[in-house]
């Protein structure tokens, strides 16, 4: 076996604030660009995506899907050799519950994974007759979050059901304005078949080590991209046999050789890191929202908690701390922010985005280059400035304005006295 990335959280065309090329063709390009071996293809409960994957992909692996050759072979032809390699889909979605419970509105998101079009149809039918599930790619249902597993669990007791973005302040389990504190309290009896959470753009393995509750629970982590480019923000390193059951299996068994750790954002540039209230430009430590009794200091309104506040209210371990079984960890920043805080310019400027294509047409896959490629290959092919870029984020040593209240944090590398 070789090891392999997954990411197993993303969304379709059909999802509210999405890009219209997440289609399956461009899916399959920037999974080779970015090194992803496996790609979640979300969005499985809207019927027009669910058509448009039966028409484009067809089964490989045993829970596996491939791009149909004939379209797979026009992409193939703009891909550079060096990142030129096999993308397999996994059929994923989420969905959105927005319902009562101990007296309180909980809108929790949770992704369902699943290893043939039978079990999609099966759960589809079933969904539609709860909630509308043709408006949105993400179908938002007044089901319990417990309803839904247990549902899963009928139809498709071979699926994997996962809390998705587990911390995320509006919409999560754990979510400080409408989430629990506990799985046990939003899952009820049904909570031993919870066996993974993702834990989010805003968090990570070392945040989320601090709640002996999630001790034995695998910390998986996903892009939850809304554009092609995003793939793989955040993603997992496998090294278990390629197929659905082998890939649930490193999972709930999380922690064996099969599966080697996680792909990360540093969680402050995460846009739900610090507390805050971007109306009025207010980002705050939790230390001072606590200060100022929850309130913005500029307009009174409520602040949004956010995860740091979250997981220390929550926490029970000392920081630092780290369970006997946790997992290797990996913070990156995305190659094309590297390149635009080296030139002065936006992700988006040509000299930016032209420079990012040639470092993956003479180095390989994005997340290669910032793992794995030696630093004398990246400075010849980069200048010295990059190399030391990747350096610096090889060793963890980011400078970082934190996210807050839905504002990503902006993250640099390179000092005046680096430039100089």
């Amino acid at each position: 076996m070789k090891p392999f990335i997954a990411d197993l959280h993303i969304h379709s065309r059909f999802s509210r604030a999405v890009s219209k090329d997440m289609v399956p063709e461009n899916l399959y390009r920037w999974a080779q660009l970015k090194g992803i071996s496996v790609l979640g293809t979300g969005d499985f409960t809207h019927p027009g995506w669910c058509l448009e994957l039966q028409e484009k992909i067809e089964p490989a692996e045993p829970g596996l899907y491939r791009l149909k050759p004939e379209l797979a072979k026009k992409v193939d032809a703009e891909i550079p050799e060096s990142c030129r390699g096999e993308v397999r889909f996994l059929l994923t979605s989420e969905i959105s519950s927005i319902y009562k419970r101990y007296g309180r509105t909980r809108k929790v998101h949770n992704m369902i994974y699943a290893s043939s079009f039978t079990e999609v149809s099966n759960l589809n039918d079933k969904l539609a007759q709860i909630g509308n599930i043709r408006s949105d790619g993400r179908p938002i249902l007044g089901l319990d979050s417990e309803e839904l597993l247990r549902i899963m669990l009928e139809l498709s007791p071979q699926s994997l059901f996962v809390p998705a973005h587990a911390w995320t302040p509006h919409f999560s389990v754990f979510g400080a304005n409408s989430g629990f504190d506990s799985l046990e309290e939003c899952f009820g009896e049904l909570t031993p078949h919870i066996k993974v959470i993702e834990t989010g753009l805003s968090s990570d393995p070392p945040m989320n080590w601090r709640l002996s509750q999630l001790e034995g629970i695998t910390l998986i982590s996903n892009s939850d991209a809304h554009s092609p480019s995003k793939l793989g923000r955040e993603c997992n390193v496998l090294n278990c046999d390629l197929s659905f059951e082998g890939i649930k299996q490193a999972f709930t068994n999380g922690f064996s050789p099969q599966f080697l750790g996680t792909i990360e954002f540093f969680p402050a540039e995460g846009k739900y890191y610090y507390d805050g209230h971007r109306n009025c430009q207010i980002r705050l430590t939790p230390e001072e929202t606590r200060a100022h009794q929850g309130m913005c200091p500029e307009c009174g309104k409520m602040v949004t908690v956010g995860v740091l506040h979250r997981t220390e209210a929550l926490s029970d371990q000392p920081i630092g701390y780290r369970p006997e079984k946790g997992l290797p960890y990996w913070s990156l920043v995305p190659l094309v922010e590297l390149l635009a805080e080296v030139r002065g310019a936006g992700v988006n400027t040509k000299g930016v985005q032209e420079a990012y294509h040639h470092m993956l047409a003479r180095l390989g896959p994005e997340l290669f280059i910032l793992r794995e490629i030696p630093l004398a290959d990246i400075e010849e092919n980069g200048g010295r400035l990059l190399a030391l870029s990747v350096q610096l984020l090889r060793e963890g040593h980011a400078r970082i304005d934190p996210g807050y209240d839905g504002e990503f944090g902006r993250v640099r590398m390179l000092s005046p006295e680096d430039r100089d």
